[in-house]
């Protein structure tokens, strides 16, 4: 669990902020109850929620998280325009400002002067609290989105996002609705419980998935992996993975973790409308599990006490050690080839050769060698 540090100083209430939560939220409370059991919801209704959900918490995890901000893929304006219109119903302010401050957030992860929604100033303020005063740490600088700012569809929607979100939030759920004959229910459900379940989804990734899970692949901040946020958060879940690979397209990396973001980027890709989709090479994987193993077996063999058992196993330790220098040794060579075969242009023939079996080969070393030095780490308890 992640240590609080002090209140954060009082700044001034955003008062845009305090209403919209405050309003929604009490209506959930209140209205939406009230007319459930005056008048019940119908099935189309229901059907309009889901359909609200998944496509404004795709719209963010997809197109704003992985797109926008990362730039792990490309994608097809249609898919973009789709990205932009439920993602304005999402209410989490435009593309352009969203981006540029989760860039912002992973470039100063965890500072307490620097992250926009540091945990480190407690859970509240990660989940919510950091929008609801004007703290300085979330003053808007767009130096760092020029990319986005050369995107039409981003600053058209930046432009007329009040106008997109009031017309998505309320315009779209009562017109469909009015056609199926339940306006007020397609609002009630897929405009106000919708927003409301959707937002908190989406801050939990700024909360509790820096507040409660593993950490398999850094240590070095608090980003945690919880197959159970995933569930609510259409795969981001795996957050110290994408924290230290933060430009794939993928967060549950494994073929078997619920990522249906990651599913629906591949899913588009096999129509062209997604391309150039942005993989960690395993290796690299692989060296950041060793790497904890390592990190955790040591802390480990400090911990132990007796003192014939910890002279073993440090030798044992120490081999692993020199056997993982080798194989990061020949791996950096195997990329000097690479690049040399990308410069002579036969980048063909290297994925081909015998290099690219050797390449495999420290892969599956590196696999063999985390179960070791896993084993070894057991045998400090």
């Amino acid at each position: 669990m992640t240590h609080v540090a002090a209140e954060p100083s009082k700044a001034p209430l955003n008062t845009p902020a305090v209403i919209l939560f405050s309003v929604s939220t009490a209506a959930v409370l209140t209205v939406f109850p009230w007319y459930a059991w005056a008048y019940h919801f119908s099935l189309g209704a229901w059907a309009f929620f889901s359909f609200c959900m998944m496509a404004t918490g795709l719209s963010i995890t997809a197109g704003y998280h992985r797109l926008w901000s990362h730039r792990a893929y490309e994608a097809h304006w249609s898919l973009r325009l789709f990205y932009m219109l439920f993602g304005g119903m999402a209410l989490q302010n435009s593309i352009l400002i969203w981006s540029s401050m989760h860039r912002v957030h992973h470039k100063n992860v965890d500072d307490v002067d620097g992250d926009p929604y540091s945990i480190r100033r407690g859970f509240w303020f990660a989940h919510m609290g950091w929008m609801l005063r004007n703290y300085p740490t979330a003053e808007l600088d767009f130096s760092n989105a020029r990319d986005l700012e050369r995107d039409p569809i981003v600053m058209f929607q930046h432009r007329h996002y009040l106008a997109l979100a009031l017309g998505m939030n309320i315009g779209f759920p009562l017109l469909v609705g009015a056609a199926c004959g339940d306006p007020w229910g397609f609002l009630l459900l897929g405009g106000l419980l919708r927003l409301v379940v959707n937002h908190h989804c989406t801050f939990f990734i700024n909360s509790l998935a820096h507040y409660w899970g593993r950490r398999p692949y850094t240590s070095q901040n608090t980003a945690r992996d919880n197959d159970l946020i995933a569930l609510l958060t259409y795969g981001e879940g795996y957050h110290n993975f994408h924290h230290l690979f933060q430009w794939d397209y993928r967060n549950g990396v494994r073929w078997w973790q619920f990522d249906p973001t990651k599913w629906w980027i591949a899913a588009w890709s096999a129509v062209g409308l997604t391309h150039g989709l942005k993989r960690t090479p395993e290796f690299k994987i692989q060296r950041a599990m060793l790497q904890r193993q390592f990190e955790k077996t040591q802390a480990k063999l400090r911990a132990c006490t007796q003192s014939g058992r910890l002279a073993v196993l440090q030798k044992l330790l120490e081999h692993e050690l020199e056997a993982f220098a080798f194989t990061l040794n020949e791996w950096k060579h195997l990329q000097a080839e690479r690049i040399e075969a990308a410069r002579k242009q036969i980048a063909g023939q290297w994925e081909n050769s015998e290099a690219r079996r050797r390449f495999k080969a420290l892969e599956d070393s590196l696999r063999l060698q985390r179960r070791r030095v896993r084993l070894l780490r057991l045998q400090t308890a």
